[in-house]
């Protein structure tokens, strides 16, 4: 897809008005209800299907299509980040009406680094096409060890400061508690950093670390940079809106880690299929909507079998539980005896 200068001005300068917008509406500190983050998130995924039928009527079928695929993809992989930034929140303790805060802006420093990647990315496939390669490799053992993360029964880890963001808690310090939405204060006549700033900082870097898989996710299904930063800023602008709406079924989605892993290996085929057609040898490549319909395929499977399982153990754990309620009252009294 040809995309002129001035349309690239004009979609930025869109996107950043939709990210005014966002910001000057949720600019009061509050907690954010189900039924509010309900309505955004459906507005968000309006305003990316609005955006995707304008690419097909003004564009073509296919930028149309490796759109959705790409912002499906990147939805999908975003809500695993939600994962993280749930440790993110408790680990910084931070206050339920300044969670949208911390992720608006989290967000904002987010898409400002995954344009770099994109921009780098899309100059290293220009110069080198042998990168498919790599990509497609590193996506295939990326879904291997999502699978050996998924099978293993570890609890989940709490979340470690990076390097960089420990080097900005030395150098500018941080204070001991909220301020409200003060990002720096004065202490002894020194500027510090706030708690708030600290962990928008954490959210922002540590998307960093998701575009590592995502971003050459994306690439495997589409290689117009337009069309991957366009799929990459709808769906990260939507995900402050997603982290309220669906904060208490991500426990239950305990099947989401495979989904993805058979997402990035299908998408990991089709980039070493891409190269090697790019190579000048004779092989199939896979289409994209045959790639759009296997991706929402498999995610429907995976929420479907996610819901049942976590339904399953629900009750189990509720049977267990009357259970043990008839011994837990028969031992009191015997209890109560060898106390008298």
């Amino acid at each position: 897809m040809d995309v002129s200068t001035t349309l690239w001005v004009l979609t930025v300068l869109g996107l950043g008005a939709l990210i005014a917008i966002d910001f000057f509406i949720g600019r009061k500190p509050h907690d954010v209800s189900v039924k509010e983050a309900g309505i955004w998130t459906v507005v968000w995924i309006v305003l990316a299907a609005l955006f995707g039928l304008g690419l097909l009527f003004f564009g073509n079928s296919q930028a149309s299509g490796e759109f959705f695929a790409g912002f499906i993809t990147e939805k999908s992989l975003s809500v695993d980040n939600l994962f993280v930034f749930v440790l993110i929140m408790a680990k910084f303790a931070v206050p339920s009406q300044l969670q949208q805060r911390v992720l608006l802006v989290g967000v904002l420093i987010a898409l400002v680094l995954r344009a770099i990647f994109i921009a780098a990315g899309a100059a290293i496939i220009t110069s080198f096409s042998w990168v498919f390669y790599l990509f497609g490799a590193f996506l295939i053992y990326t879904a291997w060890k999502l699978i050996q993360e998924a099978r293993s029964d570890e609890e989940e880890e709490e979340f470690e400061e990076n390097r960089l963001l420990k080097s900005v808690e030395r150098k500018f310090g941080v204070a001991d508690r909220y301020h409200g939405t003060k990002l720096f204060i004065r202490t002894n006549g020194k500027r510090v950093l706030t708690p708030l700033m600290v962990v928008m900082l954490a959210i922002g870097t540590t998307d960093v670390l998701f575009a590592l898989d995502s971003i050459p996710a994306i690439f495997g299904l589409t290689q117009d940079p337009y069309i991957v930063f366009t799929a990459n800023a709808f769906a990260l602008m939507g995900l402050r809106q997603l982290y309220f709406l669906i904060g208490g079924l991500l426990k239950k989605l305990v099947h989401l880690s495979y989904g993805l892993s058979v997402i990035l290996g299908f998408i990991g085929v089709k980039l070493v299929l891409h190269a090697l057609h790019e190579s000048g040898v004779h092989v199939p490549e896979i289409s994209v909507p045959f790639s759009l319909s296997v991706i929402c395929g498999v995610l429907v499977v995976t929420t479907i079998t996610s819901l049942v399982a976590s339904r399953k153990q629900a009750q189990r754990e509720a049977a267990e539980a009357e259970k043990a309620a008839p011994a837990a009252q028969s031992g009191e009294p015997e209890k109560d005896a060898v106390q008298a």
